[in-house]
């Protein structure tokens, strides 16, 4: 434990932000693990405008306040949780860092952060709920196959294992087409090219990592492959089981049907799509581009947020990805309105760059940012956040703080290009004292 301490107060020196920790992981995991990792669809436009499109919005700071005890701590579907950060799936986290599931378990438990393991993950949900019982959130992705057979089994063992929320994918009905995986050759079913072998090798940490580990698996499928299968058979279940149209609303009434405790619906980018979940009874949504994995074309998590919240009201909870990187960048989705933020990158950047200790390392870096950000901007804690102006970078105008009665009254005018001389706006939203 002293060991550990003073190796995470060392880290906090020499890698005091999350994005620092991004060169170090390229040169300590496979260029075909970081490449999937750090890379999304098509032109890769989508990934970046997630990033650039947080970095627009500023937070007017409030000050006189009384922000001693700032504090990050919070409740999500009736749990009590030590931030707003969910600790996000990533498919074949295991090929990234072998033991990632596991590590991640760990680091939520540790940490008090709720961890959405997925469907696609390296250790079983069972596994993933002995670890870390009070954290253990599940996402499902459909296997729409033989009527969803397997989906719903995934969700009867989620419920069994004791999950305390479900989140359904549905923003992949069909493959993305990754660019550098397709070079790369990375892809589903997984086959191991030489060069891909000669990659591996020039990395001896992680590879020291896979031979502690073994060769990562979807255990999740374990039940639907014979004992004993090879990873080949592994991947050819996966994909058969995927076959088909993906997740319909018909499908998430079913799923409702079933699933006694909180639901959520996760790829939501539209008003309209939220106001569905929430009148067949579902309990929350995740407004996600994935990340930029999915579909190019797509606007940006943080600039379609406010528009969900105003839909959805106070009706369910409303989480929100794409391009978190800091604790700053989760006050500003907060203040657009989001209950929640979910991470994933950052979190296997921590164990790419730094082993075991690192997811552990980046958790207690976005809630020190979180705190201090609720501190300097004067909110002091969640609550507070309501008090908060905000606008847009080249966009200050005098309707962006306009005033009535009540001085802590302030309006939000976002605008689809960033602001600017003859922006259309996509949305307005007052943020109550």
């Amino acid at each position: 434990m002293a060991d550990r301490d003073r190796r995470l107060a060392r880290w906090r020196m020499q890698y005091p932000t999350v994005a620092g920790l991004e060169q170090r992981a390229r040169r300590r995991i496979p260029y075909f693990a970081f490449d999937y990792l750090h890379d999304g669809t098509g032109d890769l436009t989508n990934r970046s405008h997630n990033i650039a499109a947080l970095g627009r919005i500023e937070i007017v700071p409030r000050y006189c306040e009384d922000v001693a005890a700032a504090s990050t701590a919070t409740r999500l579907f009736g749990r009590s949780y030590r931030a707003p950060v969910v600790i996000a799936p990533v498919g074949m986290d295991g090929a990234i860092w072998p033991g990632a599931t596991r590590l991640l378990a760990e680091t939520a438990r540790h940490t008090g952060l709720p961890y959405m393991t997925g469907t696609m993950a390296t250790a079983s949900m069972e596994e993933v709920s002995q670890t870390a019982p009070e954290s253990f959130w599940f996402q499902l992705y459909s296997m729409p196959a033989q009527d969803h057979r397997v989906s719903f089994d995934l969700v009867r063992r989620a419920e069994a294992a004791g999950a305390l929320v479900l989140a359904v994918t549905v923003d992949v009905p069909t493959r993305g087409r990754r660019v550098r995986d397709m070079r790369n050759g990375f892809s589903i079913p997984r086959r191991i090219t030489p060069r891909m072998m000669a990659g591996a090798l020039m990395r001896p940490t992680w590879l020291a990592a896979l031979a502690r580990s073994g060769m990562p698996h979807f255990e999740n499928m374990a039940p639907y492959c014979r004992p004993g299968a090879h990873k080949r058979e592994y991947d050819l279940v996966v994909k058969d089981a995927r076959a088909g149209s993906g997740v319909t609303w018909d499908t998430l009434a079913r799923i409702r049907d079933r699933w006694p405790r909180a639901l959520v619906v996760k790829g939501i980018m539209h008003p309209a799509d939220a106001e569905k979940a929430a009148e067949i009874g579902l309990d929350g949504v995740v407004v996600s581009n994935h990340g930029g994995r999915q579909f190019d074309p797509s606007p940006t998590s943080i600039d379609v947020l406010p528009a969900i919240r105003a839909a959805v009201g106070r009706r369910m909870c409303v989480l929100m990805d794409g391009g978190i990187m800091s604790g700053f960048d989760a006050l500003k989705a907060l203040a657009c309105g989001a209950d929640a933020v979910l991470v994933g990158r950052a979190f296997m950047l921590g164990l790419a760059a730094l082993g075991p200790d690192g997811a552990r390392h980046v958790a207690d870096t976005l809630v020190d940012e979180l705190q201090i950000a609720l501190a300097q901007s004067g909110a002091g804690d969640l609550a507070g956040i309501a008090r908060l102006a905000l606008r847009h970078r080249d966009a200050w105008r005098a309707e962006d703080f306009e005033t009535g009665s009540d001085p802590s009254r302030q309006r939000l005018h976002l605008t689809s290009n960033g602001g600017g001389e003859g922006a259309d706006p996509v949305h307005k939203k007052e943020l109550n004292g």
